[in-house]
């Protein structure tokens, strides 16, 4: 179950921004092709043959702070793409649902069940952005009250 190759660029530049910086440390190409073998192969054991390394060697690195912190900014990448392709795709799950929900064809259970899914992710979807009003709104009134907490 490899991931396309420009995810694995990605994830590699991710990686390497995090290491560009510091004092003198050494993060590894083979650590960063690690981290892409950790996301892109189903166990560990064969994201360790990928890279041409021990199992036991790939598991001494997952211990390694750095390398935690790198497979971590890693997988919230890879994520941070899975979510904008739900972004991409949910106009035409919405048309689909649409679809099923007004075609008279249907067997009314199914109609019920998309009519159903509609509703209930328009509830959620207000109910988010209320929650993100309501987040704004109190972030803007901590900066208001910021500076005359600082006199």
């Amino acid at each position: 179950m490899a991931m396309p190759e420009t995810l694995s660029i990605r994830m590699q530049m991710v990686i390497r921004s995090h290491h560009m910086t510091g004092h003198g440390t050494k993060f590894g190409r083979k650590k960063e092709e690690a981290i892409v073998a950790l996301l892109t192969h189903r166990t560990s054991e064969e994201a360790a043959r990928a890279v041409g390394i021990s199992g036991v060697t790939l598991l001494r690195w997952q211990k390694e702070p750095e390398f935690q912190v790198s497979y971590q900014e890693a997988k919230r990448a890879a994520f941070g793409q899975s979510v904008a392709r739900l972004h991409h795709l949910s106009s035409a799950a919405v048309s689909t649902l649409g679809k099923v929900m007004l075609d008279t064809t249907t067997p009314p259970a199914t109609r019920v069940r998309a009519a159903d899914s509609i509703l209930n992710h328009t509830s959620k979807a207000i109910e988010t952005e209320d929650i993100e009003a309501r987040v704004s709104e109190l972030e803007r009134a901590v900066e208001i009250v910021k500076p005359h907490r600082t006199k």
